[in-house]
């Protein structure tokens, strides 16, 4: 995949806004004021970076918990016959809950995110089940988070992994139920933000309150840990971060906090999860890892193994994106999968 060569004022820049979009009515004129630079400039610099579908910028927006909106959600492992994971692939994606899908170098080679609605009529097993069903798959391992030791990714743009300042994760909000109005403002709030001065007063707009308000109940989904973070959302295989490892471990119940919380202490680890092993998949604890070159995420592995004593492990490679996206929360696009494929 070619990669984008990216100056250093846009590193500095791009580091910002992965870090925070500010949830100010001017947040680009702060993002210039941290850079000593003009509005004007951040914003065409940012509408360049934001440009086609292979500009390092993928999204600027709300990142939200699925889990505190009422969202069910896992990670989920299939086996599918080589010659038809690109159709698998294609009928997976279709379904408006799969947020990301991987090939990756593994007999289960075929790797996606599903989340469904607290309304769902179907629930994710039946989901899975009809997935599974219409994929042609010969196995599929549902394996949702039991428990966060961390998650976030921020590539280190001046460096050569993914080593910047991820945060542990925080104690998962409980799951809301949400007025109308509440759930329309995470609708708001999930879209793009536009590239423009006040961009929070064009989204106010479509909400039907005013930027202050707006604003407001952002910050009160953040303090609740309904919204981890406004930010913006980056294509990490265009900005050369394509050595995607998925270290996988075999951990003993009673060494699986501990090693989690050794795993996560690593910058270069972005997301540290514990899930359930099944017979033909022991590994309980997933780690991720993005690189530049397989090298160096394979060092990282390494160093974990030496420092927590667990030697059994296996690094998973993406070697193929199928999708990745952001899930559009409380939009009718799930709903209406779900009567398609009911029947199923």
């Amino acid at each position: 995949m070619p990669q984008v060569a990216v100056p250093s004022i846009d590193t500095e820049l791009l580091d910002l806004a992965q870090e925070e979009i500010p949830l100010v009515p001017r947040p680009y004129a702060q993002l210039a004021h941290q850079l000593d630079v003009s509005e004007s400039f951040v914003l065409a610099r940012l509408k360049e970076l934001h440009r086609g579908p292979q500009a390092p910028i993928r999204q600027i927006g709300a990142i939200f918990e699925s889990k505190a909106l009422g969202y069910e959600t896992t990670l989920v492992a299939a086996k599918i016959p080589p010659a038809r994971l690109n159709a698998a692939a294609e009928v997976i994606n279709a379904h408006p809950g799969v947020s990301h899908n991987y090939r990756r170098d593994h007999e289960f080679n075929l790797w996606f995110t599903l989340a469904v609605p607290p309304d769902s009529r179907l629930g994710l097993t039946k989901t899975v089940e009809i997935l599974h069903k219409t994929s042609g798959a010969t196995a599929t391992r549902v394996l949702p988070t039991l428990k966060m030791y961390k998650i976030g990714v921020k590539l280190n743009l001046s460096g050569t992994s993914a080593a910047r300042a991820t945060t542990p994760a925080r104690h998962r909000a409980p799951s809301l139920a949400l007025s109308a109005h509440a759930r329309q403002i995470v609708r708001v709030l999930q879209r793009d933000l536009p590239i423009v001065s006040e961009p929070f007063a064009e989204l106010a707009a479509e909400s039907g309150v005013d930027a202050n308000e707006l604003l407001a109940t952002a910050e009160l989904f953040r303090r609740q840990g309904i919204m981890r973070r406004f930010s913006a959302v980056l294509r990490h295989r265009e900005l050369g971060f394509d050595a995607n490892a998925m270290g996988v471990w075999v951990v003993p119940l009673e060494k699986q906090d501990a090693f989690g919380a050794a795993a996560a202490s690593f910058p270069e680890v972005s997301h540290c999860y514990l899930r359930p092993s099944h017979p033909d998949w022991p590994y309980t604890i997933f780690t991720m890892i993005h690189g530049r070159e397989q090298s160096q995420t394979q060092s990282v592995l390494t160093a974990i193994s030496a420092a927590t004593g667990v030697s059994d492990y296996s690094a998973l490679y993406s070697t193929h994106e199928f999708k990745k996206i952001r899930v559009r929360y409380f939009e009718p696009e799930i709903a209406e999968w779900e009567t398609e494929f009911a029947a199923i």
